[in-house]
Order: structure tokens, then sequence, then C-alpha cells
């Protein structure tokens, strides 16, 4: 692959954790401690991208706030 797909692949996948991951600290903050602490949460990203068919789905447990 060329660097600079390698370059855009990496720099999206970058805003893609970055902004993902201050979505569920403000989603988790909002819903107050009291409310997620000892839970757990089911948790799904589905990645596609027109032109080339591609869904990608990636599932995982996320623990609430303590």
């Amino acid at each position: 692959m060329s660097e600079d797909f390698n370059m855009s692949m990496r720099k999206f996948l970058k805003q893609v954790g970055v902004t993902s991951q201050q979505a569920i600290e403000g989603a988790m903050r909002d819903a107050g401690t009291d409310a997620t602490t000892g839970k757990q949460y089911e948790a799904k990203v589905v990645l596609t991208i027109d032109g080339i068919a591609l869904e990608h789905i990636v599932s995982g447990k996320i623990s609430g706030m303590e």
C-alpha cells in the first residue's frame, strides 16, 4: 500500500479513536456515576466505506465509571 494511503488511514483511525473516547466519556459522565458504577455496557461500532461495500463491525463491553 502507498504511504499516502497509510497516512490517511492512520489519521482517520486516530480521529475515530479520539472522538469515540470523548463521546463515551461524555455519555458516561452525563449518566452519572450512580447510574454507571458496577455496570457493563454492550458497545458496537459499525465502519462502512461507500464505494467498496465495506461493513466492519466491532463489538465489546465497556465498564461503567466509578
